[in-house]
């Protein structure tokens, strides 16, 4: 797996942020190798990174990698800048799209969601956060209420191809749509963004409109507006209103000019059916269409799942900002190394079996690729993505949740 990422764009991003400044002893590569291997191992602390590694010292060796102590592990989480993480991360992810035109640009398995974006022949991102629930009597900076702490990563999720395309990784305490422009900004006129009504802000919006963006999301509750013309609806069936609609309310007085497009709809969400409100800026698309795309926006919620449940990303090796920074990063370019495996070994089973097969032969002599090609105990057929269905038990979801809205039936 060290394989798929150059040593040049390591090298070239440690001399960019300094990093290999500060490794004496203990080379950047070995530190990122023991990062990618906390990851995958789900070590349970430092001690057990190091004392795993000290064992294995032989098999390391092959790689150019040296086991750390306990203290050159946590100081160089501590002291060494994450950002070099963040750029190994971006530089792998485009290196491997590149080796692989079609990595990134098919979407996993047979997934549903692939059959709702089959008809939109441009881009289509989600863009949605998750927080990280840290220890508040050890982590200050990350305080966001009287005894809470939490990291939050802010992702923009390429539909089409189910990788990430922009990321933050910051504390919680801010709201999301103080984030919005950030994560959109690498947007191109044309594409489409799907995101929840948390990021929802007009002057942002409008902007998005104006670069030629096309959007969809709900409205909030208290949203405020004026119906300009009502468009033809079939009477009887899910879609209720398909309003072009303005703005109200003096904050808005400066939008006063611009048009938004309003679709209330009747969506079956837990076995009922829910009036929903979904507003967007494109009036060619049919009112389902509008709908189709909120219900694709689930996907970001199953990488998520994924990510939290199957990487280590539930509990820390560090409690400074830099280390949570760090193991985030290389939890990200783990999945990116196991979803370019998956995609070149053909892997047809789930994202959480495939993470536990190359866990289970990490110190064998085997070839990843044709591991994956070759293994298997149970027929049928397989998604590489898992369903919004199974990311939770029943009565077991997280608050907030139905916030988010699932999709329209």
């Amino acid at each position: 797996m060290l394989k798929l990422i150059p040593r040049d764009i390591i090298h070239k991003s440690a001399r960019e942020t300094g990093v290999d400044l500060k490794a004496r002893t203990y080379s950047v590569l070995s530190h990122l190798g023991t990062m990618i291997f906390a990851q995958l191992a789900h070590a349970l602390s430092l001690n057990d990174v190091c004392d795993w590694l000290r064992l294995k010292t032989r098999a390391l060796a092959a790689f150019g990698l040296t086991p750390p102590s306990r203290n050159n592990l946590s100081n160089s989480n501590k002291v060494r800048d994450a950002k070099f993480a963040e750029l190994v991360f971006w530089r792998t992810l485009a290196h491997l799209q590149h080796r692989d035109q079609s990595f990134g640009r098919q979407r996993p398995g047979g997934s549903a969601g692939r059959s709702l974006l089959h008809r939109f022949k441009v881009r289509i991102h989600a863009v949605d956060s998750t927080v990280m629930e840290l220890v508040a009597n050890c982590m200050d900076w990350a305080k966001h209420r009287r005894r809470k702490a939490a990291a939050k990563i802010h992702l923009r999720l390429g539909l089409n191809g189910f990788l990430p395309t922009f990321a933050i990784v910051d504390t919680a305490g801010e709201h999301d749509n103080k984030r919005a422009r950030e994560v959109c900004a690498g947007l191109e006129e044309g594409e489409i963004v799907v995101f929840d009504k948390a990021y929802v802000d007009f002057a942002h919006l409008y902007d998005l409109d104006m670069r030629g963006v096309h959007w969809v999301t709900r409205a909030k509750d208290h949203f405020r507006y004026r119906t300009v013309r009502n468009l033809p609806v079939n009477k009887g069936g899910k879609i209720v209103k398909d309003q072009i609609v303005k703005l109200t309310g003096n904050k808005w007085k400066k939008l006063a000019g611009w048009t938004l497009r309003r679709v209330e709809a009747w969506v079956e969400f837990d076995g009922e059916e829910r009036l929903m409100v979904f507003i967007t800026n494109n009036t060619a698309w049919s009112p389902m269409s509008v709908c189709d795309l909120y219900r694709a926006r689930w996907d970001i919620e199953v990488f998520f799942k994924q990510v939290k449940q199957t990487l280590k990303l539930g509990d820390f090796l560090g409690h400074s900002a830099n280390a949570i920074r760090w193991q985030v990063w290389t939890a990200l370019l783990l999945y990116v190394l196991l979803r370019f495996a998956a995609h070149i070994g053909q892997w047809g089973h789930s994202f959480t079996r495939l993470f536990a097969v190359v866990r289970a032969a990490i110190w064998e002599r085997l070839d990843l690729v044709g591991l994956l090609r070759s293994y298997g105990t149970a027929g049928g057929s397989f998604t590489l993505l898992g369903s919004p269905q199974t990311s939770w038990l029943p009565g077991f979801e997280p608050a907030g949740t139905q916030s988010h809205g699932t999709a329209p039936a």
